[in-house]
């Protein structure tokens, strides 16, 4: 049982790793060339490839926890993707289609998706902890 909770540990901070290096070189990739080195086409580039791997790599981090969770977290946390899965596709299709028929004032901008699809995937997998408790 102890092993099993420092493996937990482990592969939790590895995840936690990989994700704060990835909102890093997302940083730097999006601000990096306005700011830091004056839309540089090959440091641009260069910026946005180690942005691409360390995603890859946290997604592979999250894989490897998911794949350690047994059946119950597998299906609290699978009924919680779906869901957020579903509804960010019709959210966002949506709200795209509200910006290009100019239904709203501003630009469809993908932060507010994104955002959306983080509260969404927390709160369903809160529902999900209580409703199978």
């Amino acid at each position: 049982m102890k092993t099993m909770k420092l493996e937990r540990k482990k592969r939790i901070i590895r995840l936690a790793v990989w994700t704060w290096t990835w909102v890093a070189t997302l940083a730097m990739a999006t601000f990096g060339p306005k700011f830091i080195w004056d839309d540089h086409i090959f440091l641009t580039t260069f910026a946005i490839t180690v942005n691409l791997i360390n995603g890859i790599l946290m997604i592979s981090a999250n894989r490897d926890l998911f794949n350690h969770f047994d059946e119950f977290e597998r299906k609290i946390h699978l009924e919680a993707m779906a869901l957020t899965l579903g509804l960010s596709v019709v959210i966002g299709l949506t709200y795209s289609l509200l910006d290009t028929t100019n239904l709203i004032s501003g630009d469809a901008e993908i932060s507010f998706l994104v955002m959306f699809i983080g509260i969404t995937y927390l709160i369903s997998t809160i529902i999900n902890l209580k409703r199978f408790q």
